[in-house]
């Protein structure tokens, strides 16, 4: 038995098969998880990314935009009306 504690649990016996440091038994029925493969990071990569799309969709249909589309619209075409006045002109 290791009588070392764990954190947050003081004064628990822990039996050195069960021990966080021990090292592994070969007859230890526990089988560790394959560790992820780069197609399986890849999907989750794009996956987080749809769903960040998504919210973002989510969250533009919803509105509550300051300035109406409209107005950005307008003051884009003022914009470029001027700037070409200007080219025109020279």
């Amino acid at each position: 038995m290791n009588t070392s504690s764990e954190p947050g649990r003081p004064g628990r016996t822990v039996p050195d098969h069960e021990h966080p440091a021990a090292p592994a038994r070969a007859g230890d029925d526990a089988v560790e998880p394959p560790e992820r493969t780069m197609e399986d990071v890849a999907w989750g990569r794009l996956e987080r990314r749809r769903e960040r799309i998504r919210a973002q969709v989510r969250r533009n249909r919803e509105g509550g935009h300051r300035v109406p589309t409209w107005v950005l619209a307008v003051i884009l075409a003022v914009f470029l009306a001027g700037w070409v006045y200007l080219l025109a002109t020279r």
